[in-house]
């Protein structure tokens, strides 16, 4: 793809002459040779656009092309350089679709209703009653459960299980090994002490350009609902137990947990292995950093680390301190070491012995 065409789909401004020049893939800028795009975002790898062999870099406006204002390659000035970049991505990576149709290898229910435009790989089985919609692509060994229901556009990878009467909505994207609708942890104690099956039978929706991680997994509760908002996205290994409601745009990184019945407001950040609680309100935009315990609800727009969670700038004050420690507890045991020899050089003397008078 030239270069000119490339800059008019990313809405990018061309600095140079070089709009003729070839682009045929993206990379990133320390590995970026010869008709490949790449770009920078943040000031700290500023000084590798100088070394770089991409025919062309993506840079914000107010950044130069190097710390004397030149480049050695084409310039595309946008915005957002990591946004653009996504959207190169998304128009120079090479893609191979499966063809449309139902593989004769498939399974499908007779009363299941499927658009006439799906891809259906070998060895997928569609459950009695379940719809599939418009553009949907299925990839093989994924099971579709009695009574769910896709909406158009969505793409399930390979051994994906979407479980009995889950709705997912338009344009959502499921990874390799994801399991929805799987049952809820939910036991009663017995006067034997053995553990009660509460069963699992009601519903799970994920709404529209929601993605789904690979190996995650999303349960259904007894009564009422889990819900993944519009435009979440979920990354791999993530649990998220019955009864949860993650909010619109919510992200959530590798390794979370979230515990029953937990809502998470729209635009909350988990990062890694963030666990969350049971019974829980995650007010609107708060953030928590990695590894933390989140044992009580956050009000909206806070950021939080540690266990048990507390505010950001607290923690990072805390971790500070927390290397110190051998060395405190050293200078502690010294002075109270000089405090009791000094205590016992002012405590007062014996008068020794009397004779008689």
């Amino acid at each position: 793809m030239k270069l000119s065409h490339l800059a008019e789909r990313l809405h990018c401004r061309v600095d140079g002459d070089a709009r003729d020049v070839e682009i045929h893939r993206v990379a990133g800028i320390e590995h970026a040779g010869p008709g490949d795009l790449t770009f920078v975002a943040h000031p700290r790898y500023h000084a590798l656009v100088g070394q770089t062999r991409a025919s062309a870099v993506i840079l914000a406006p107010s950044m130069p092309g190097q710390p004397d204002g030149s480049a050695p390659c084409a310039v595309l000035r946008a915005e957002n350089p990591y946004l653009a970049f996504a959207h190169a991505v998304e128009l120079l990576a090479p893609t191979s679709p499966p063809a449309k149709g139902i593989d004769r290898l498939s399974s499908i229910a007779a009363d299941a209703t499927l658009a006439p435009d799906v891809s259906i790989g070998p060895f997928v089985v569609i459950g009695s009653g379940a719809s599939i919609g418009a553009r949907t692509v299925i990839y093989p060994n994924v099971v579709v459960g009695p009574g769910a229901r896709l909406g158009d556009d969505c793409v399930v990878h390979a051994r994906v299980s979407i479980r009995e009467r889950v709705v997912i909505g338009h344009r959502v994207v499921v990874q390799d090994g994801a399991v929805l609708g799987s049952d809820g942890f939910g036991f009663v104690k017995q006067t034997d002490g053995t553990h009660f099956k509460i069963p699992q039978h009601a519903d799970l929706v994920i709404e529209d350009d929601v993605e789904i991680g690979a190996n995650t997994t999303i349960d259904r509760p007894a009564v009422g609902e889990t819900r993944i908002r519009a435009g979440a996205k979920i990354d791999n290994l993530v649990q998220i137990a019955h009864g949860v409601s993650v909010g619109a745009r919510a992200l959530l990184a590798a390794q979370v947990g979230v515990a029953g019945s937990t809502v998470i407001e729209d635009d909350v950040v988990l990062a890694g292995q963030v666990g969350v609680a049971g019974h829980l309100r995650i007010g609107a935009g708060a953030i928590a950093t990695a590894q933390t315990g989140i044992p009580n609800s956050l009000d909206a727009g806070a950021i939080v680390s540690g266990y048990p969670a507390i505010p950001n700038r607290a923690w990072l004050r805390s971790s500070a301190i927390f290397r110190q420690l051998p060395a405190l507890r050293k200078r502690i045991a010294d002075l109270e070491q000089r405090i009791a020899d000094l205590e016992r050089q002012r405590a007062p003397q014996g008068h020794g012995q009397h004779g008689d008078k």
